[in-house]
């Protein structure tokens, strides 16, 4: 057992915590770190005890000390009564939606959606009879008139991981809460250090471990945590698919999560900076970033979060293709990828208008994603700088 005492955990900070979640080094004959543990068989004992199945551990894929830890130390976290991993990040995603949605359901989906999630509710859903209507994310309480007698769930996303809409997901999750719907929330922008979701409501939310919480752009990792009143229904659905997560993955997961508060902050203050920055430049329209004051969804953000992150777009006063590729090809420190919570800086191009279907997007002029690594803010500008010389220069 840690040497916290319950009224300790309860009162020590965000960052003790994540020091401190998931780690106990008497059991880990007194190493700091859980090692990874790799495994599919257990081996019991007697043969009383193989019938009881009564040992902690009794297979691979119903857990390992090492994804014991992690899943721990997320439901610590996130003030969550469970969590599960999952591979990646769409298969949290995929494995919250099973969760709550069954043949003959509707359900609703933020228009602003993780485009994979639009295609595993378009494609895999659709196959298992399950009606998926996609909603403005901005409705807030009004979503209560999209609800039918056969609506099972609503899944948010705040903000959108493209053109970062906010959510009001108080409002949202206790309109669903009325009828007994589940609320779904994919939370890897914030994370639950700067939104913790389940205070707001959320029953189910789905993590991208990929991102923060790895750090160093080298895992694929998704988690799922549920509170109380559904957190029986997503550990059988969790076991019934044993869509575990690698041992090196979950090892490297929490070896993150011991500096993600710090990293997190940094990418914070790096992002709003580049933000404003792009706020000042003549060939940009406008910045897509809940933290500035200029954002639509501005008021929430302050209301609900703590924090932000290093990813948001901006929107480009118009210009042609080729003058947005001759801008992009010739930069030197941002690369083109998708993905991010790493620590290099990354920008993609992006087009929601031809997957949108309750919501029109048409923002005025071409848009771009940025996620601030840690390289020297001055580099980055100065790079961007020769990168908008080039704009100018082929439009």
């Amino acid at each position: 057992m840690s040497k916290l005492t319950p009224e300790t955990r309860r009162k020590i900070g965000r960052g003790t915590r994540l020091v401190h979640a998931g780690r106990d080094p008497e059991e880990q004959h007194g190493f700091v770190n859980m090692p990874p543990w790799r495994g599919s068989t257990v081996l019991f004992p007697t043969y009383a005890s193989l019938s009881a199945r009564t040992q902690r551990y009794s297979y691979g894929t119903k857990g390992t000390p090492s994804s014991e830890a992690l899943e721990n130390a997320w439901t610590e976290i996130s003030g969550a009564a469970q969590t599960v991993l999952a591979p990646t990040g769409l298969a949290a995603i995929a494995l919250a939606l099973l969760t709550a949605a069954k043949s003959g359901d509707h359900i609703l989906v933020a228009d602003s959606a993780y485009l994979p999630t639009r295609q595993f509710c378009d494609t895999i859903l659709k196959r298992m009879g399950v009606e998926t209507q996609y909603f403005d994310p901005q409705v807030g309480a009004g979503i209560e008139a999209l609800f039918r007698p056969n609506t099972s769930l609503v899944l948010m996303e705040a903000p959108g991981s493209q053109s970062f809409e906010m959510q009001d997901v108080p409002a949202i999750a206790a309109a669903a809460r009325k009828i007994g719907a589940c609320a779904i929330m994919d939370n890897t922008w914030a994370t639950p250090l700067f939104f913790p979701p389940h205070e707001h409501g959320v029953d189910l939310a789905i993590e991208a471990g990929t991102k923060y919480l790895s750090g160093h752009s080298d895992l694929m990792m998704g988690m799922v945590s549920a509170n109380e009143a559904w957190r029986k229904r997503l550990r059988e659905t969790y076991d019934c698919f044993a869509m575990c997560a690698g041992p090196e993955d979950i090892f490297l997961a929490l070896r993150g999560l011991r500096t993600m508060e710090l990293r997190l902050r940094e990418a914070e203050r790096r992002g709003l900076a580049l933000a404003y920055w792009f706020a000042a430049r003549p060939e940009v329209k406008e910045v897509l970033h809940p933290a500035l004051p200029s954002h639509p969804g501005h008021a929430i953000w302050k209301r609900d979060f703590s924090g932000s992150s290093g990813l948001f777009s901006i929107i480009l006063k118009p210009v042609p293709e080729k003058a947005v590729a001759a801008m992009l090809d010739g930069l030197e420190l941002f690369g083109m990828g998708y993905s991010w919570g790493g620590f290099e800086s990354l920008v993609i191009p992006f087009n929601c208008a031809s997957y949108r279907t309750a919501t029109i997007w048409n923002p005025g002029g071409p848009a771009l994603r940025f996620q601030v690594g840690l390289e020297d803010f001055e580099d980055l500008t100065a790079d961007l700088e020769k990168g908008f010389e080039r704009l100018r220069g082929t439009a």
